[in-house]
């Protein structure tokens, strides 16, 4: 009598018994497994309005067609259904999140330019039925080659200014007092000249160190950490390894380092992508 009474209550707060579709809010529950059943169902939906609109990116003024479509899915749930629905959720992730990413990536942000949507679409389409014979490997080496020219291109554009900048520094620096080049384009002026013995390539040395940008903003600094840093000569920038190789021990040289002896296209904290750096090194110990 209790369980009965238990299933009375549950059935009343559904709005009673009766004939009804399959979403009606009079679905009929007989037993207390199919009470068990509609509330696991209801205690499954917190938080679900939330994610639709944020992170499947469905506008809740579209909220019947998702009502549309979860009821077709539930009546209809066997192989080619799901199929066939799996199919509509790649196209949807490739549409949204797939094609955002790879703008955001390719052109930095520039919203004015995208890639092709419904290119991306039919070779993923003809790449899953291998309609054309290709591999996976060979799109993915031709692509990769493509994205990183026209990403090249576009930092280069966005970041202009530090490539010019750092050219116009170096061509003033080079006639500098003091100022000597190398034939990859490295130019240092020898502040203190050691006597000790020149590290190789192979070498781990200890240094002090001191980097700034041609502005003057310090980035980096042993001092400031108050001891000196050790590494292996190969292990640096180009810059760097092509100076160390130069100096004896007990040297200190200031380096003007252009960005392609330096990071180029890479940004790193508080470096912008290709500036030309300066540094005053100290070269302490040949370690080993």
């Amino acid at each position: 009598m209790k369980r009965a009474g238990i299933l009375i209550i549950i059935v009343a707060m559904l709005g009673g018994i009766g004939s009804c579709t399959p979403f009606s809010r009079r679905t009929e529950l007989k037993t207390e497994i199919d009470s068990l059943s509609y509330f696991f169902g209801v205690s499954r939906t917190d938080g679900i309005v939330d994610y639709l609109a944020n992170q499947a990116g469905i506008d809740t003024a579209y909220m019947d067609a998702f009502y549309k479509g979860f009821k077709k899915g539930a009546e209809n749930y066997g192989p080619d259904d799901i199929a066939f629905l799996e199919g509509m959720r790649i196209a949807h992730l490739i549409n949204n999140q797939w094609i955002d990413g790879v703008n955001k990536d390719l052109f930095m942000g520039d919203s004015t330019k995208t890639v092709n949507r419904m290119a991306v679409l039919k070779g993923f389409y003809h790449g899953v039925k291998n309609s054309d014979n290709m591999s996976t490997m060979n799109a993915q080496t031709y692509s990769n080659t493509k994205m990183e020219a026209i990403k090249e291109e576009n930092r280069q554009i966005k970041f202009a200014d530090y490539i010019s900048d750092g050219k116009k520094y170096l061509a003033d620096n080079i006639s500098k007092e003091g100022v000597k080049t190398t034939s990859s384009g490295l130019q240092y002026k020898i502040i203190t000249e050691g006597s000790g013995n020149k590290p190789d390539e192979m070498s781990r040395v200890k240094v002090n160190y001191r980097g700034t940008l041609i502005d003057g903003t310090e980035f980096d600094s042993s001092y400031k950490n108050n001891a000196p840093a050790s590494f292996g000569v190969n292990q640096v920038i180009r810059g760097w390894t092509e100076a160390l190789t130069m100096m004896p021990v007990g040297s200190t040289w200031e380096l003007y380092i252009p960005q392609e002896l330096a990071y180029g296209s890479t940004e790193r904290p508080s470096i912008p992508p290709y500036s030309t750096l300066i540094f005053v090194v100290e070269l302490l110990e040949i370690e080993q």
